[in-house]
């Protein structure tokens, strides 16, 4: 049985609803056009993040939280992962020191020690390279993969809830 082929990145100016060449007068390179797309869908998060209803936004614990923001991330890479930063250069982005903010917050909030050392842990599994491979090597499920994300969330926030 041929297995499913993960989704190819779409053509950047026509996701964008222009002609190649005035995408490509304002932009140098394809890499920063995806960039550029995905950050009006990540600045969406964000702003629900700090000020949307809980549990995704203030009001809601610190697991809650996490499990919430987990969900979330899941939900923006399956429907934008074509333009997702790959690789040291999703670092680089400041989306990526927006959520690493917010885990340190989450985890601050919630007690503990030394959280710094594990938000880049936290994080970690929601590469776009690792949920690439989830979805279209493993034919995990969003569900699955954001049920797994919870279960670390609980693991690492409520630990002795089992």
């Amino acid at each position: 049985m041929p297995r499913p082929i993960a989704p190819m990145a779409p053509m950047p100016a026509k996701a964008a609803g222009v002609g190649r060449a005035t995408l490509y007068r304002r932009y140098p390179d394809p890499a920063t056009v995806a960039v550029a797309l995905l950050d009006e869908h990540e600045r969406d998060l964000q702003q629900r993040l700090l000020s949307g209803p809980p549990p995704l936004g203030p009001g809601a614990p610190p697991l809650q939280r996490l499990v919430a923001f987990y969900a979330a991330m899941v939900a923006l890479l399956e429907q934008h992962l074509p333009l997702a930063e790959t690789g040291s250069a999703r670092f680089a982005v400041g989306a990526y020191g927006f959520w690493r903010a917010h885990v340190r917050h989450l985890l601050d909030t919630a007690g503990i020690a030394s959280s710094d050392g594990i938000v880049d842990v936290l994080l970690a599994p929601l590469a776009p390279e690792l949920y690439r491979y989830q979805r279209f090597e493993r034919h995990q499920s969003v569900d699955e993969i954001a049920e797994g994300l919870a279960w670390l969330a609980r693991r690492v926030l409520a630990p002795d809830a089992g």
